[in-house]
């Protein structure tokens, strides 16, 4: 199903967001306060200015809610640096609210490192550094940026296959273990 509306499936807990950008941060936190289940959610680097998104950070760490915030960071909002737009990184500021946060590359062996740590007790941020190929808007690509996963694929070989198939494991996983504590 697509459009923000549409993305919500209580029956699944899956919520999206309203339309604006980085809502969906604080209905996560609001879902993982009222139900203390564990939570997770996703959001771009541009997400994270939002104001309700860093209140709605602090809030998850006063109230130390298990939420797994995760931001998908490019480095770009539409096609504007970071260093243009900010001053900070996520990792810093989730840390100025006491919170567990890292700061890792789309590297699957680093996520299950992070992940593996996770205590789905308390809140904590991992910031992803990521390359997009397509543009946010528009029909413009990113570059050569984005063969960065073929070259990785020609050098790790098999090894980057089994890393994929360990880490869909690992995230089947912990989602059992969520089912099987409700």
């Amino acid at each position: 199903m697509g459009g923000s509306a549409s993305i919500h499936s209580i029956e699944k807990d899956i919520f999206g967001h309203d339309g604006l950008m980085g809502s969906q941060v604080p209905i996560a936190v609001g879902h993982a306060y009222q139900t203390r289940k564990p939570t997770i959610v996703v959001m771009g680097d541009a997400s994270a200015e939002e104001d309700y998104v860093l209140g709605a950070l602090g809030w998850a760490s006063t109230k130390k809610l298990p939420v797994l915030f995760v931001v998908e960071d490019n480095n770009l909002s539409i096609l504007t640096e970071k260093r243009v737009r900010r001053n900070w990184e996520m990792e810093d500021v989730a840390k100025s609210f006491n919170m567990e946060a890292f700061t890792v590359d789309d590297n699957p062996v680093m996520l299950r490192n992070v992940l593996e740590n996770w205590d789905f007790e308390s809140p904590m941020l991992v910031n992803v550094n990521t390359i997009r190929k397509y543009w946010h808007a528009g029909a413009g690509t990113d570059g050569d940026y984005f063969d960065r996963y073929e070259d990785e694929k020609s050098i790790l070989g098999t090894e980057a296959e089994q890393i994929d198939i360990e880490n869909k494991s690992l995230v089947e996983k912990l989602w059992q273990q969520q089912l099987e504590i409700q």
